[in-house]
């Protein structure tokens, strides 16, 4: 069976961790969305300056077309990316047809902390507060919704149980 998933939430909440042990349980190919940003976007959020929807336009839309390039030629993926608002989302699920998302949801403060302990990405835990203020939350239908307060093991098996994967 071909996936396509994507692992959804805001900076910080475990995207990559889980999307790689998803893809490593599912035999698909990994990729991370913040890879994709272009130079401009990633200068700008090494300043602290938070992304807006024009300068997420065309990062989205090279997603898109990865996970399309996947689904045609039959090859599972999964992707960390943010998608932090119901319009990105939509965006990413255009021409994508069973493409699922699956939600990293966890509390500001748990996250804070998480990354104030990382090191060496742009991404600022000062810029935290700017991703929970843009998130729209996808409903039960629209994702899988896993609680990141559990360890990566029991997230990727309740990642794989609620989407019935065998």
């Amino acid at each position: 069976m071909i996936y396509a998933i994507v692992v959804m939430g805001v900076a910080g909440c475990g995207k990559t961790t889980v999307g790689k042990a998803l893809a490593a349980a599912l035999d698909a190919t990994f990729y991370d969305g913040d890879d994709f940003h272009p130079p401009q976007n990633i200068a700008k959020m090494s300043q602290g300056i938070p992304l807006d929807d024009d300068h997420r336009q065309g990062w989205l839309e090279r997603l898109r077309d990865l996970i399309s390039e996947h689904i045609e030629q039959n090859r599972s993926i999964v992707l960390a990316c943010s998608a932090l608002k119901k319009r990105y989302r939509n965006l990413l699920c255009e021409g994508n047809a069973g493409l699922r998302f699956v939600y990293l949801r966890g509390d500001f403060d748990l996250i804070w902390q998480r990354m104030h302990a990382r090191e060496g990405h742009y991404m600022k835990a000062d810029m935290l507060r700017s991703q929970f203020d843009a998130l729209e939350e996808p409903s039960p239908q629209e994702a899988v919704i896993i609680r990141i307060n559990q360890s990566p093991h029991n997230i990727i098996r309740d990642v794989i149980n609620k989407l019935a994967i065998n």
